[in-house]
């Protein structure tokens, strides 16, 4: 990074010389040089020192103007004079020069293709003419030809082509083969060709560092083979056949810690993730038997298989203490990556470390899932945004070359390699045989070594095998015969290093003493090698004791004091003068100082402004991210504003939520990607590594939620169950009918409704500004971490019916239901609307409409866990009701109805008719015909109030 910036600086301290202004200055240097006092003063004292500057000669002869020596060469040109012919030797050894730097980087380019790479041995090396002497037109005769190689870092500046031949094979076609040269940076080239051509690609470790690198390979192998005997046939997607995975672990977590890393976060899919757990994490074998024998505690409501947990600890590294987190994952492979990420950014912030240097994420995938996935395009995106950055992310490829029974490269992907998707941020990637495990474990080395430097992602692309099928219970062999006949002959990455080592005078029964010892410590139940610190704990770890075991009805005290409410309203809505808001921008937060001085109802902007603003003033720091979300999708909330008269686009906003407090939490709101799913997992991962910062995801429509369902199903709604993991994400899914048609109408609240269960959720659907200030802030005050499902409005962003007093913010909480708010006969009304959302307020003009004053409308505002007792409340305060009706805006076969008929039919009175007023059942979720959905809408207000149709159920 210094030699990028010294570059850009010495750049920038002459860019004026060049381009348009190139003649202008020509002339006035040689006014100068005839003249000194002839420029101006700025001018000439710049000339004046270049005088001081030797010349290309080395010595210290002074410039003399050119243009009498230009126009005397332009004379003799003129009379036919002096004319210089190279020699057509000359001319030769010119042309092999350039052929020799074109040779070169040739092989930075795409030596790798020609890099020893497979363990199998499959495929024949393929023709590239450009890694051929023969390409550039070399014979044997120019074998011993020597040129000049200053620009490599061979360690000599001339060598015979033959030479400089071997030293580019040996560096970029032998067991690593690096790609990088797509890099736009010169400063990361040159680090690269530096650290790969100075060792030509070789590891010159220790024979302790051998031996080492033997012990965790048979610890990897030994594991496999012991799990395979002792419980036969059982899942357990073995690692057998990539076991420098393991190596590569070991290595990655030492050296971290050796340079800083205090936090190692993992993500990876089922393949050798036992193995992790056991040999990279130190979870005793004994615990991981017990989970095959079904002797080890089931005290969560579903659990999960024994390839999805996770697990952490701490190990001793050369730096000190490194805390290891192997994140929680579910079968859908990849989906845990942008999760990953969001639980490093917490403990980033948490420890005030933007860079990424005390926090390292790790993502272990696939080849075939790698390149297959989309949701990896996604979470590449966010590597280098403000608001998702961690620093960059090492990501290990477990290459067995078969995506389940897929092998045949005409069908496995449409690039050369798996890695590829990575080109679109530049990541470098080494692709190493895993056969090599020294060359392994040299990668690593220098992939963090790389993170470290520049804050970047990097790839380490182990090429290996999977001596077994997909699973355990699975016979490859019925579509791969060919490969899985070479897997049968090999004898084992262990076999072949341990008797490498016994050939360099290591010990002949170095490798079998290694084995006896392990399987000796797997009969025990025991480690051979236990790093994990069991007595450490760090001071940014988070207790999470206070938030388990809560239920959802406990209180909170969400109202704030009126002298409180008014310091922050006139906080949020002062604008410094030095910010030159738009004028419709200025009219909003007009408007808002009015509402903060009580002058005029709280609309919903501002109501969500004083619960983020109350928030951070009482320590809790929010972030909310999403498309659109600075301004908010229906222009709404303005939480930036953008100064109208900057000069620079990467200045001039102001962000009012960081400016209402002297020690207040920080308040950050970001304009994601257009992404959902990576997003969403994103802003999970950080959700439930930071339980007291209230997170948000806001989607641009809550329609667009379903491009991220794998995070909402696998994640969001079964976290807990399956893996105990608490937490507290809100998300907030615009939702209403206003006749956008089927993709901007509908958050999908039947989805929701339809994944909740065993108190996993809060889902609501405020109507008015008090209800999501309170419902925001309640999801901080109490001490319950479930995630909240907003759905919220639109239309009613701007309805002044739903505006608030102010007195409904220094008073009251979250109503889960809101009874009827017109002073009705209890004793004459003979009919009670139930629903939820915007419907309510055209319920109520429909009403008016009709003077159907026999009829109460009340408004459920959580519908889950659904509030058994507010609901009963309502319903027994009008005991000569015959007839109770759901309402709602969705089709019947969505929305909450199926979902919570049981839920009204229980707290019914004896006698009491329940019926349906809402759309017909339909294929899509909205109509986008306009007069349709007027129609539909018209519709369905008449059946509110009409005779009960269709189904008819009777308490």
């Amino acid at each position: 990074m210094s030699e990028t910036k010294s570059v850009y600086t010495a750049y920038s301290a002459n860019t004026h010389l060049f381009g348009g202004n190139g003649p202008y200055v020509e002339e006035m240097y040689e006014n100068y040089l005839a003249n000194p006092g002839s420029v101006p003063d700025n001018w000439r004292e710049y000339f004046d020192a270049l005088q001081h500057v030797p010349a290309v000669d080395g010595s210290n002869a002074k410039d003399v103007p050119h243009l009498p020596v230009i126009n005397a060469f332009a004379d003799r040109a003129k009379q036919g004079g002096t004319k210089v012919v190279m020699a057509s030797a000359d001319a030769e050894m010119g042309r092999k020069r350039t052929a020799v730097q074109q040779l070169i980087a040739a092989y930075r380019n795409v030596g790798q293709r020609w890099a020893d790479l497979d363990p199998l041995k499959r495929t024949e090396r393929e023709n590239i003419p450009e890694l051929e002497p023969s390409f550039y037109g070399f014979t044997d005769a120019d074998q011993e030809t020597v040129f000049d190689t200053s620009n490599t870092f061979f360690g000599k500046d001339r060598m015979s082509l033959r030479e400089l031949l071997n030293a580019l094979r040996e560096t970029y076609c032998g067991t690593i083969g690096s790609e990088y040269m797509y890099t736009t940076d010169m400063a990361q080239k040159r680090w690269w060709q530096q650290k790969l051509e100075s060792n030509r690609a070789k590891p010159n470790f220790s024979a302790e560092k051998k031996k080492h690198i033997l012990d965790r390979l048979t610890a990897a192998e030994g594991l496999e083979r012991y799990l395979h005997t002792k419980y036969v046939g059982q899942k357990r997607f073995s690692l057998e056949g990539g076991e420098s995975f393991i190596a590569s672990m070991d290595e990655l977590i030492q050296v971290a810690g050796q340079q800083g890393v205090q936090e190692i976060v993992i993500g990876m899919a089922h393949r050798g993730r036992l193995n992790v757990l056991v040999n990279t994490l130190g979870k005793a074998p004994g615990m991981l038997f017990a989970e095959f024998d079904h002797t080890a505690p089931e005290d969560l409501p579903a659990g999960d298989v024994k390839y999805h947990q996770g697990f952490s600890s701490d190990v001793s590294t050369p730096g000190g203490p490194v805390h290891l987190s192997l994140a929680f994952n579910p079968s859908h492979l990849e989906i845990v990556n942008p999760v990953v990420e969001g639980s490093v950014r917490a403990r980033m912030d948490r420890r005030g470390d933007p860079k990424g240097s005390q926090v390292l994420p790790v993502l272990v995938h696939g080849d075939s899932a790698f390149g297959g996935q989309g949701v990896n395009q996604e979470t590449l995106c966010l590597a280098q945004t403000r608001g998702y950055t961690t620093g960059g992310t090492v990501h290990i490829i477990i290459n067995n070359q078969i995506g389940f029974t897929t092998s045949d490269p005409r069908d496995m992907r449409s690039t050369v390699f798996c890695t590829d998707i990575v080109k679109m941020v530049e990541a470098p990637v080494l692709h190493v045989n895993g056969d090599d495990p020294e060359a392994v474990v040299l990668a690593t080395q220098l992939a963090l070594e790389y993170r470290m430097e520049f804050r970047q992602d990097v790839v380490i692309d182990i090429t290996c095998f999977r001596k077994l099928g997909h699973n355990e219970q699975d016979t490859p062999a019925l579509t791969q015969p060919l490969m899985y006949k070479k897997i049968a002959a090999h004898p084992g990455t262990r076999k072949l290093y341990a008797d490498k080592l016994a050939a360099q005078g290591l010990g002949d029964t170095l490798g079998d003493d290694m084995v006896k010892a392990y399987r000796a410590a797997m009969d025990a139940g025991k480690h051979t090698n236990d790093p994990v610190l069991t007595n450490f704990k760090s001071k940014y770890a988070v207790d999470w004791a206070p938030f388990l075991g809560k239920k959802w009805t406990d209180a909170g005290d969400t109202s704030i004091p009126l002298s409180e409410w008014k310091r922050l309203a006139e906080k949020l809505t002062t604008i410094p003068e030095s910010v030159n808001p738009h004028q419709l921008v200025k009219k909003v937060y007009d408007d808002r100082a009015a509402m903060g001085r009580g002058e005029i109802n709280v609309d919903w902007g501002m109501g969500e402004h004083m619960a983020f603003a109350s928030l951070v003033a009482s320590g809790y720091p929010v972030r909310l991210s999403g498309e659109d979300c600075g301004r908010g999708t229906f222009t709404h909330r303005h939480a930036v504003i953008h100064d109208q008269k900057r000069e620079k686009w990467d200045t001039g906003t102001y962000v009012p939520l960081q400016n209402v407090s002297d020690n207040q939490a920080p308040f950050v709101v970001i304009d994601s990607i257009l992404s959902e799913e990576a997003v969403l997992g994103y802003e999970y991962g950080y959700a439930s590594n930071d339980p007291n910062t209230l997170v948000i995801w806001e989607a641009q429509f809550g329609d667009f939620a379903n491009g991220a369902q794998v995070v909402i199903d696998q994640f969001i709604a079964s976290g807990e169950v399956k893996w105990g993991r608490v937490n507290g994400l809100v998300m907030m899914l615009p939702h209403g009918y206003e006749g956008q048609g089927p993709e901007h109408s509908s958050a999908r609240v039947e989805r929701f409704m339809q994944l909740a269960a065993d108190t996993n959720m809060q889902i609501v659907q405020p109507t008015t500004a008090s209800q999501i200030f309170h419902v925001l802030r309640r999801q901080m005050v109490r001490d319950l971490r479930k995630p909240l499902v907003i759905f919220t409005p639109k239309s009613l962003l701007r309805n002044k019916d739903a505006t608030s007093p102010v007195s409904e913010f220094t008073k009251g909480s979250f109503q889960t239901v809101i009874p009827e708010n017109k002073a009705l006969k209890a004793d004459k009304v003979k009919r009670v609307i139930a629903c939820s959302g915007k419907v309510y307020y055209d319920l109520v003009k429909q009403r008016e409409a009709k003077g159907a004053d026999d009829v109460a409308i009340i408004r459920v505002e959580q519908l889950y866990p659904f509030p058994h007792k507010a609901f009963a409340a309502e319903i027994k305060k009008y005991p000569n009701a015959t007839e109770v009706v759901w309402c709602q805006d969705e089709p019947q076969n969505q929305g909450a109805w199926f979902f919570i008929q049981h839920n009204i039919h229980e707290n019914m009175l004896a006698g009491q008719k329940l019926g349906y007023a809402g759309r017909a059942a339909s294929a899509s979720p909205a109509v986008g015909y306009s007069h349709l959905h007027q129609d539909q809408q018209k519709a369905l207000l008449d059946a509110a109030f009409g005779k009960l149709k269709g189904f008819v159920l009777t308490k």
